[in-house]
Order: structure tokens, then C-alpha cells, then sequence
């Protein structure tokens, strides 16, 4: 499967049961750092015109990717997984 391939070189990217998102938890230091990498990841977002579902408490970043008009994953959510874990610096 191309999208199984494809997520398994993400790194901490979680696929759901579903097959149908993409999952996963950032933790920072602190507060300033989880908002830092919510902004960088917005640029991101903005730029590939797609948006991810975010929430955050303190430290951490929860983050879920799908593409909504399709109901499932395209490109565009791994782009943006990418993107997200650069703006982390994982990459």
C-alpha cells in the first residue's frame, strides 16, 4: 500500500485504524515552544492550502492530518506531516 509506505517514513506519525488520518503528539519544553512550532506549522499549512486539526495544552501539540473533501489521506497531508516535523526539528 503507498500510503502505508509513505506514512511508516514519517517517524512518530500515527495511521489510524481507519487508514483515514494521520495522528500525532508533540511535546516541547515549554509553552513558548508548542506555539512557536503551532506557528511555524500554520505557514506551512497556509502556503499548501491545507489545514490540519490542532489542539494544544501547555507543552503539548496534538495534531491530527486528513483531507476532509475526500474523506481519507492525499499527498497534501503527507507534505504537510513533513512540513510539521521540520517545524518540530525532527527532520
Amino acid at each position: 500500500m503507498k500510503q502505508e509506505s509513505a506514512w511508516k517514513r514519517l517517524g512518530d506519525w500515527q495511521l489510524r485504524a481507519d487508514g483515514k488520518a494521520l495522528e500525532r503528539k508533540f511535546s516541547f519544553r515549554t509553552f513558548n515552544e508548542a506555539f512557536g512550532f503551532m506557528t511555524r506549522s500554520a505557514l506551512s499549512a497556509e502556503k499548501l492550502n491545507h489545514h490540519p486539526d490542532l489542539s494544544n495544552v501547555y507543552n503539548r501539540v496534538n495534531v491530527v492530518l486528513t483531507t476532509h473533501d475526500t474523506g481519507g489521506l492525499t499527498e497534501l497531508d503527507f507534505r504537510l506531516a513533513k512540513a510539521m516535523n521540520r517545524a518540530a526539528g525532527d527532520a
